[in-house]
This record gives C-alpha cells, sequence and structure tokens, in this order.
C-alpha cells in the first residue's frame, strides 16, 4: 500500500498524507461528495474531480499489484521464477508490462513452435541461437550439419529442412515473447508508424473523408480513431498500421546475434519470419486497442466536461412554462406546468404539415397562455422543430404579453417518456404528452430533469454507443452524483430519481423515503431521516448534509452545514455575537470572524478552518443555489432562417456540444453552427473545453454558410477592424 500511495502522490502531485487519508475514506465505504465536501482537512481541499481520479488510479494500481501476484504465481508454479525475473515482474508499472513479461510462461494453444518442440528440436534451437559449443567456442559447422542429428521420421522430422525449418519456429516464438524485444518495437512502431484506412465501398458515404486517409499513430485525435473503427465496423473502410522506415530485423537482434554470429543469415531470416508471422500483427492488434482505449477515454472525459456544465445550467425558477414537443403528423404536443413543474394542463396542436392548422394552433397557445399565465415556452428540438419554432415566435409577436420561448434538446426524452418511471409518474398520459412535461421541465430544473434519464441518452458527447458502457456509466453516474451533491436536494419535494442520486442513498432506500413521505407527510428535520426504514447510521453521515428541509424549524436543517457540525455553528455564532434566529441576515459575520482570527475560531468550534470557512458560506446565504451564480440561458422572442445569415454577421449564441475538433453553437437557426478548436480564441488551446463548456452564452461571428450541406462556420475571434 505504501507504493501504490507514494505513486499516487506522484502522479497526480497530492501530498502522500491526503493521498493516503483518501484512500483511507474510501475503503470505510464513504462516497466521494462527502469526502469532498465534508472531510477538507483530512485530504487538503481536494475537489470531487480530483477525488475520483485518485479513486480510478487507486483502483487500477491494485489490480496492478493483484495481477502481479497471479502471474508471479504462476510462474513460481511452472518452477521457472528467477530472481531476475520476480524483480521484473515487482517494477512493472502497467498491466501490459506485466503481461509481456509472463507471455513465454502463458498457457499457449498448439502453435508451430510448440509441435517443433514435441518433436525434440528445442536443443538444436539452441545451438543455432547461440551459435557456440559447451566449451564457448563458436560453431563452424553448417546448419544442415548441425540438424542432421535430429531428423527422425518416428518424430515427424523427415528431413534436414524440417528440422530447421522447426527449430526457426522456436526461435521466432522465443523472439516474439521476449519482453524487451517487444517493448523496443512498440517504442519504434509508436513513433514511426501510422494508420492508413482506404475505403471498403464505392459509394459515397459519411465516411469519405478517410477514403484516402494517412496519419501517424502519435498524432491521431480520438475523434479520428472513433470514426474510423465504426467505419470499419460498418464495412465502409479498410484500417491498417504501416509500420514506417525503418528495419525490424537488427532491433531483434539486439543481444541475441551480433555481426559475427556463426548464423546470423539463418536468424535474420527468422528475425524477419518473427517480426511478419508473429510480433507484428501482435503490435498491430495491441496499438489498435490502445487507440481505441486513449479514443474512448478521451470521449468519456469529453462526455463527463458536457455533462457537468449542462446538468448545472441555471433553473428557470417559479414560471409557468409550456413544453411544446414538435411532431408533423402526428401533431405538436403541449403541456403547461406551474413553477413546481406540477402539470396544469395539455393539449394537441396541429400546425405543421400536412395539417397545417396554423391559426387553430395559435388560439390553443393563447387560451393555454391566458388560463395559466405562461412566461416562458421550452420547444424541444427534434423533428418539426424549425416549424414549430416559427410558428411558435410568430404566436409571441402577435400576443404580445413577454412570453419568450428557447429551443430545448429533447436528447433521451423519447426515452423517459417510455420508461417505466415515465409511466409510474404520468400513467394516463400519452407517451407524447410525458415528452411534453419533460421539455417544460428541462427549462424550469435542469438537473432535476435529466437526472431521470440515462446519463449516455443525453447526447452531449461523441460516439457515446461506441464506449464502454460500463466504463461510460461509471464515469458519467460520477458526474451526476457530483452536481446533485453540489446543488443539494428538497427532501420534501424530491423525486426518487433524484433522491437516488444523493450520496449514500440506494434506489430501494430512494423509495423508501418517497414512501415514508407519502405516509408521513413532509420531514420537519433530518434526523427524521433515521426512521426512514434501511437508512442507517452511515447512509445518514453521507446523506444528510446533501439533503434540505425548509419546513424544519432549525435553519441548519436548511443548509448544507453537516449534522454533525451543527455545535460548531450554534458555537462560532456565539462567538461573533449571533444566534441561529440571526441566520441569512449575518451581514458582519465575515467582519467578527476576521477580528476573532479563523484558526483561533476553528479551534474553540472543534473544526478545521476548511469546515469553518464552508459553515460561514451557508450561514450568509443558507439554502443557496450555486447554479444561481451562473448567467441565466438565453430566451428568444424571435427566429432566424439559414437565408438570413451572411459572412461577417455578429450573433449571441449558446453553446450545445463540445467535442475534441470543436464546439457546436445554437445561434437560433435551426442548426448549430460550429466554432472550429483554430476558431475559439486567439491562445493556443489543446481541446477546446480550455475555452469553451456546454451552456456558455458567448458571442460569435459568421464565417461560412454552406446552404446546400446545411453547414454553419462560426468564428469567436472578434474581428479587426
Amino acid at each position: 500500500m505504501d507504493q501504490i500511495i507514494s505513486t499516487l502522490a506522484e502522479e497526480l502531485h497530492v501530498n502522500p498524507q491526503h493521498a493516503q487519508a483518501v484512500a483511507a475514506l474510501l475503503d470505510e465505504g464513504n462516497t466521494v461528495p462527502f469526502i469532498a465536501r465534508y472531510r477538507k482537512e483530512q485530504h487538503g481541499a481536494m475537489d470531487d474531480q480530483a477525488i475520483r481520479l485518485l479513486a480510478d488510479r487507486l483502483s487500477y494500481l491494485r489490480g496492478l499489484e493483484a495481477r502481479k501476484a497471479e502471474v508471479l504465481a504462476a510462474i513460481e508454479g511452472q518452477g521457472k521464477l528467477t530472481e531476475g525475473l520476480a524483480a521484473a515482474i515487482g517494477s512493472a508499472s502497467t498491466l501490459a508490462e506485466v503481461d509481456d513479461l509472463y507471455r513465454p510462461f502463458r498457457p499457449k494453444r498448439r502453435t508451430r513452435a510448440g509441435m517443433a518442440r514435441e518433436k525434440g528440436l528445442e536443443p538444436l534451437a539452441q545451438l543455432l541461437l547461440c551459435g557456440r559449443d559447451s566449451q564457448g567456442r563458436p560453431l563452424s559447422a553448417a546448419p544442415e550439419e548441425l540438424a542432421a542429428p535430429f531428423v527422425d521420421g518416428e518424430k515427424g522430422v523427415a528431413t534436414v529442412g524440417e528440422a530447421l525449418q522447426g527449430a526457426q519456429d522456436i526461435i521466432a516464438e522465443g523472439f516474439s515473447d521476449d519482453a524487451d524485444t517487444r517493448k523496443r518495437l512498440r517504442g519504434l512502431l509508436q513513433r514511426a508508424g501510422s494508420l492508413c484506412t482506404a475505403a471498403a465501398v464505392e459509394e459515397d458515404t459519411v465516411y469519405r473523408l478517410y477514403y484516402e486517409f494517412q496519419e501517424p499513430l502519435k498524432k491521431l485525435q480520438s475523434h479520428q480513431v472513433l470514426a474510423i473503427n465504426r467505419g470499419e465496423r460498418e464495412g465502409a473502410l479498410k484500417a491498417a498500421v504501416q509500420p514506417g522506415a525503418w528495419d525490424p530485423v537488427p532491433v531483434i537482434l539486439q543481444g541475441a546475434a551480433g555481426p559475427r554470429h556463426p548464423y546470423r543469415t539463418l536468424l535474420e531470416g527468422t528475425a524477419r519470419d518473427a517480426w511478419d508471422r508473429l510480433l507484428f500483427p501482435s503490435l498491430e492488434r495491441e496499438e489498435r486497442a490502445a487507440l481505441t482505449d486513449m479514443a474512448n477515454e478521451q470521449a468519456i472525459r469529453t462526455f463527463s466536461l458536457n455533462l457537468r456544465p449542462l446538468l448545472m445550467q441555471p433553473p428557470v425558477k417559479n414560471k409557468v412554462t409550456l413544453g411544446f414537443d414538435p411532431a408533423y403528423r402526428t401533431g405538436c404536443k403541449l403541456a403547461v406546468v406551474d413553477g413546481t413543474g406540477k402539470v396544469l394542463e395539455t393539449a394537441v396542436i396541429y400546425p405543421t404539415k400536412p395539417h397545417n392548422k396554423v391559426e387553430e394552433g395559435k388560439r390553443v397557445l393563447r387560451r393555454l397562455c391566458d388560463a395559466h399565465g405562461v412566461s416562458c415556452i421550452a420547444i424541444g428540438n427534434g423533428t418539426a422543430s424549425r416549424e414549430s419554432e416559427i410558428f411558435v415566435s410568430e404566436f409571441i409577436k402577435e400576443y404580445g404579453k413577454g412570453v419568450s420561448y428557447m429551443v430545448v434538446s429533447e436528447a433521451g426524452a423519447s426515452v423517459y417518456s417510455a420508461s417505466q418511471l415515465g409511466a409510474q409518474e404520468f400513467p394516463d398520459f400519452d407517451v407524447s404528452l410525458r415528452s411534453a412535461v419533460s421539455i417544460a421541465r428541462r427549462l424550469q430544473d435542469p438537473l432535476a430533469e435529466l437526472v431521470k434519464i440515462d446519463p449516455k441518452a443525453i447526447g452531449v458527447g461523441q460516439y457515446q454507443h461506441d464506449m464502454p458502457q460500463a466504463r461510460l456509466s461509471q464515469a458519467l453516474d460520477g458526474v451526476v452524483e457530483d452536481c446533485v451533491n453540489a446543488v443539494g436536494v428538497d427532501l420534501n419535494t424530491a423525486s426518487p430519481s433524484l433522491l437516488g442520486r444523493v450520496a449514500g442513498v440506494t434506489a430501494a432506500v430512494a423509495k423508501n423515503v418517497a414512501a415514508y413521505r407519502e405516509e408521513k407527510g413532509c420531514f420537519r428535520t433530518r434526523k427524521e431521516l433515521l426512521k426512514v426504514p434501511k437508512l442507517g447510521p452511515k447512509a445518514f453521515e453521507q446523506c444528510a448534509g446533501f439533503l434540505r428541509v425548509p419546513e424544519s424549524e432549525n435553519v441548519l436543517d436548511r443548509t448544507a452545514v453537516h449534522p454533525e457540525s451543527y455545535k460548531a455553528a450554534e458555537k462560532l455564532l456565539s462567538l461573533c455575537g449571533y444566534g441561529l434566529e440571526d441566520v441569512g441576515s449575518l451581514t458582519e459575520l465575515e467582519k467578527r470572524l476576521a477580528e476573532l482570527g479563523a484558526e483561533k475560531a476553528a479551534v474553540a468550534c472543534g473544526v478545521g478552518v476548511p469546515t469553518l470557512r464552508d459553515i460561514v458560506a451557508e450561514l450568509q446565504k443558507p439554502g443557496r443555489d450555486p447554479r444561481d451564480e451562473l448567467p441565466p440561458p438565453l430566451l428568444r422572442t424571435d427566429v432566424m432562417d439559414l437565408d438570413d445569415l451572411s459572412p461577417g454577421m455578429q450573433l449571441t449564441g449558446t453553446v450545445r456540444n463540445v467535442v475534441d475538433f470543436g464546439a457546436f453553437v445554437d445561434i437560433g437557426v435551426h442548426q448549430d453552427g460550429l466554432v472550429h478548436v483554430s476558431q475559439i480564441t486567439d491562445r493556443f488551446i489543446r481541446h477546446p473545453s480550455e475555452a469553451v463548456a456546454v451552456g456558455d452564452v458567448v458571442e460569435v461571428w459568421v464565417l461560412q454558410v454552406d446552404g446546400p450541406r446545411k453547414r454553419i462556420s462560426l468564428t469567436m475571434k472578434r474581428p479587426k477592424g
């Protein structure tokens, strides 16, 4: 464990004591949000993302140590473990290195070399490879002379040529299994090799960029790797690794056969065979797998980076909202929800083709807006979204009562509407009406609504369906959990879906909380949680700080102050001349604390300075929502067409997706525009996420409009002059 902690500290640039503390807290069953928020003194105030990274790396290193133990035991069981080999395995830093060292000892299927060994040709292979007799003198006999004694018809060696071939097969396999050789060759392949692709079909496809494509392995971008992989799977592309202009033979023979070796020529041929038949195919598979793993991890990171700001988008609070689910033939589904998300009324209108009942649709909209005081319309961005947006924009102009609209991503809405959860929430609603409700609620509180959907279905990222699904789910679930706990959850209004994302609360416990609430009425204190079935002291410790009870008489139950720190909060208030009744109006708390001294006050309160600072922040703004500090979403009243755009036009838009090569921005046209990574900023950035995030409201200028292909190129660089 000490070595693992040292490795973690070195790799992640953290204090070894902090790394040790996080590892211990994780082993005790503490959740990442709890550790990040309520154990800052132990880990030096690392944030949740840093702790998750440490947890992932800790799991890998522990798995590496377990694999080393397995390999050592397996080789020792064969009686072939040497001190040098044990040391090499012990010092290996990756699973690939361990597997390379284990390769010669791994049970193999029946190979040419194995069959040659069965024929008794191992001694001949050793003679040819060594090139010396028992006294260490160079052999002078021709290879055929050495092979002659091994001809044995009963063993299946009919000729000298067969004996030599069998011996070369053994030597070739030895070359292929040598860990140092593989390491050298792998390094050369990675530095000099390229990935080449060609078309596997004659017709034009979305993969046409890769019909004649070549890129050095070391320069390949993750989105290129994923696109090529998908093109191969769909039969549109053929791909292969080209090793580059270097000769593998001297590398293979390095240390095995020098220039004066008596059988150098024979061994060069053997090395060439080993490369062509064994080494290169194996290394190519490894490299393609490594590229895919790299691309997958990058895509998962990008997905996580996009998901976080999407979930943390500022809610449009306390506004009656109309959800508008566009469609053609089946009609546009409408759902009016109040400021709390309660459904007030639903309707269906047919303003789009083939019905084109525009005026009738406007009358229904007017009635709904008048009856319920609608102030925002949330339009889904799916089929018929463009026509629906034009229709809503025209209605708003005619209506003239301050209604605005926003196009909302409906990714995953259909998944939710057809889910068991959607059916439980709205058993009497048509599937499409549930979708309209979800669209409205996404504008009101994106986080509360999106937690009901599998993160993979939310649609912010690239090639999410090609990812290792377990790894993707793990990463995205972590993001959701962190966001939910950063915002906090109202214990008396949260859905089971939202409760189930709170640290320490399982799906079963979330249902029990909802059932208890339904049976007993609203929770009045946090402590009442302990009466919920299957919610024990450990779960309470993990979740209590993230759950708010607005109805509680104790103001601390409405804040992120953990129950374990209530006495500390009360002591702090007392030291500063306040009481609990003053919470929310502590205008001079910071000043009085400064006069006392933070460190002195922390000691008096029995907590560390980081915890004290968190308590102060909560007491000043009890129940604050961190999303309120972000810019509000961009609401619109008018709509533009692609034909309205021209190069140089300045627009305000919202970043909808960030990928490796750029950012897609909603500028009020049905098609999102692309800001290529080179057009995001004047300074150098490796990835668009260094400068923009999903939900950012940005100023852009039109570079180019491709009407036939419906593509818009944008820049965020302010024009000169």
